[in-house]
């Protein structure tokens, strides 16, 4: 770029930023718009599995909607935060052009900005709260399009901030796993001295952050950006560990290991146990996300494979079932179905991964329960049959329980069913803990500080909740380091 044309640049930045001035005095900016975030073309972007679909605010758009911002002197956004990020702060270093600080304001509370600000739903937690949805019955401040425009900002800018820590105090303390609930606790630990190691069963770190979200909703390269941060800032990761089997956690100690955090997650998938379930061509929404993911299988170069189908069929509504069909419909799938028992309003997915599947010609067969599978003579699936459903009286969780309903049944072609109904607590840690207390559903049972039955234990994420966001593991891994070095800090007196 020439002096002269960077200097017409600056220029008419300089105007556009004193026409926003202008539009401010003579109009509220309680009446400015939302912010729409810019995406890719259904068409284009169905060809290409990395192909992220937001493709981010550009700065005018960033300005503009923290302009809206009002500042709140009772900011309830941040009630409605799980890690308790300063959003009023970083939003309004946004106005500022101050982006470094607006980044730096947001990594004091979380270690993964650029993922939240993807993949959280901003508009069940924080957006949720906003003083222009709870008070003018508006549209929100679109916080999490702000927070992923102040985290790219710094990964593009290539001078990443890396948070303060205090001095070692001299202990040690380990994390099982290494997604989000993981690596929050581990980021606030080792700001407050500890030695810290992450010890994760896979070849890469991460969690369910690489292997259950497609790239096309969250790159891999904004995971490793941030995980490099924590490296940076002391935190170590072993992987291809197994905690309980390649080392139990005696030995851990003996290793001068104090304190543990479990935030290995829910990987065992559930099944619907019906007929026809064990045929070739049914499998679950992790192993078949793990496969593509993580282990790259939808590269015919690699050698780790997954089975591709024309008519593909998917069981559930929830975000990891839209991950899985629209998956599905990259790898080639002529037909790509949602299959799901409630209706369509009721569906646990955020509404952009229904809208993002609808633009992307993913079929929806709601108030359908599948009953039954067949398979072709090679033992491969071929057919599903479906029992179409009401709604009847609200259940426990408050939605109205499906009914099903008589002479409905129905059979739709499929050669590749993937079902995403829900996973498990992974059983092995509890295996090896015979004094860990656990719920019948074989999650770890915690108290409000997230400690376990065994003092120098704590949990959280999905081993504790069973299935929870992102964000809400982040919380908890938060909350259980406050709660560990208080803990620690008491007994070592």
């Amino acid at each position: 770029m020439t002096i002269q044309s960077e200097y017409l640049k600056e220029r008419r930045d300089q105007e556009w930023r004193a026409e926003l001035r202008n539009k401010l005095k003579g109009k509220e900016r309680t009446n400015l718009p939302r912010v729409h975030m810019p995406e890719e073309s259904p068409e284009e972007r169905v060809k290409h599995q990395n192909l992220e679909v937001n493709t981010g605010l550009s700065k005018e758009q960033a300005l503009v909607e923290a302009s809206r911002c009002m500042d709140c002197a009772n900011p309830t956004c941040i009630e409605g935060c799980p890690v308790q990020i300063n959003i009023p702060e970083f939003i309004k270093n946004i106005e500022r052009e101050e982006f470094a600080l607006a980044a730096k304001t947001l990594k004091q509370t979380n270690a993964l900005p650029a993922v939240c600000g993807r993949v959280c739903p901003q508009e069940k937690q924080c957006e949720s709260k906003c003083f222009y949805l709870t008070k003018l019955k508006k549209e929100p401040v679109a916080i999490g399009y702000l927070e992923r425009f102040a985290a790219d900002w710094e990964q593009n800018s290539g001078i990443m901030d890396i948070p303060e820590c205090a001095p070692k105090n001299g202990k040690k303390v380990a994390t099982v796993g290494s997604g989000p609930s993981s690596l929050s606790f581990a980021g606030d630990m080792i700001k407050l001295g500890y030695e810290v190691t992450v010890f994760e069963a896979l070849h890469e770190i991460g969690g369910v952050l690489k292997y259950g979200i497609p790239e096309f909703r969250l790159p891999n390269k904004k995971v490793d950006i941030e995980l490099d941060v924590l490296k940076k800032m002391g935190v170590k990761f072993e992987t291809n560990f197994i905690v309980g089997r390649t080392a139990s956690f005696d030995q851990l100690k003996e290793e001068g290991y104090e304190g543990f955090f479990v935030g290995s997650g829910a990987g065992l998938p559930r099944f619907m146990n019906i007929p026809g379930e064990n045929n070739n061509g049914i499998l679950s929404s992790n192993e078949y996300l793990t496969r593509v993911n993580l282990m790259g299988a939808n590269n015919d170069k690699n050698d780790t494979l997954v089975l591709k189908g024309k008519n593909v069929a998917v069981i559930g509504g929830g975000n990891t079932a839209m991950d899985s069909v629209r998956t599905a419909k990259r790898l080639g799938a002529e037909r790509a179905i949602i299959v799901y028992r409630r209706s369509r309003v009721e569906m646990p997915a955020r509404v952009e991964e229904v809208k993002h599947a609808d633009e992307e010609g993913i079929e929806f067969m709601n108030l359908a329960n599948p009953l039954e599978y067949f398979a072709d003579e090679a033992g491969r699936v071929n057919k599903m049959r479906v029992q179409m459903m009401e709604l009847g009286e609200p259940d426990s969780s408050g939605r109205r329980r499906p009914v099903p309903i008589e002479g409905s049944e129905t059979d739709i072609d499929v050669d590749l069913v993937i079902v995403a109904v829900g996973v498990s607590p992974n059983p092995l840690i509890p295996a090896c803990l015979p004094d860990l207390t656990v719920s019948r559903w074989g999650t770890i049972e915690v108290n409000d500080n997230m400690q376990s039955s065994i003092p120098v234990l704590f949990a959280g994420g999905d081993i504790v909740r069973g299935g929870a966001t992102v964000i809400l593991a982040m919380g908890d891994g938060r909350n259980a380091a406050k709660s560990m070095h208080e803990y620690l800090m008491t007994i070592n007196k």
